[in-house]
């Protein structure tokens, strides 16, 4: 198993992939082939086995007002054949030790039971527009207490 920065060769792999891990949804589909087409900064890494990307994360800006206030952890995908195995952690902890993303403010929307145990913690400001009172938005190195709904990428919305 190997971690790398995602390629142009493999956006359809990982699009293959996101369909498999989210069946009941486009969404997460559309949003990263979006991100792609529309040439927005996307950090991303895959997970390689047997020349088979298994595993996805990405990272995306996130703004108060016009103004980058950190970064927004989503999707983070496994091939369903994989999943409960601890690729879907290796895979993030393997991010959260990446110079870029280890200098921002991280946030993410999801369990936040899973978050938790890599150190993301609840988030009260800023406020998630994906979220009624943020009760699955987590942050990492948030000092924010400033109140504002903290943006995202237009390709977040509207799919």
């Amino acid at each position: 198993m190997k971690i790398r920065k995602l390629t142009p060769e493999n956006y359809v792999k990982v699009s293959a992939l996101l369909q498999q891990a989210f069946p009941c949804s486009t969404y997460e589909v559309q949003l990263v082939e979006n991100m792609h087409k529309n040439g927005k900064a996307v950090h991303e890494w895959v997970c390689i086995h047997v020349n088979m990307v298994i595993a996805y994360i990405a990272f995306t800006n996130a703004y108060n007002g016009s103004a980058v206030c950190g970064l927004h952890l989503a999707p983070l995908a496994v091939k369903p054949e994989f999943q409960k195995q601890g690729i879907g952690s290796e895979l993030l902890r393997f991010a959260l030790r990446q110079d870029i993303i280890k200098k921002n403010t991280i946030f993410v929307l999801g369990a936040p039971s899973f978050y938790k145990k890599f150190g993301f913690e609840p988030c009260a400001m800023p406020l998630c527009p994906f979220d009624k009172n943020n009760g699955h938005f987590s942050c990492m190195r948030n000092t924010t207490s400033s109140q504002f709904t903290v943006g995202y990428e237009a390709e977040f919305r509207g799919l």
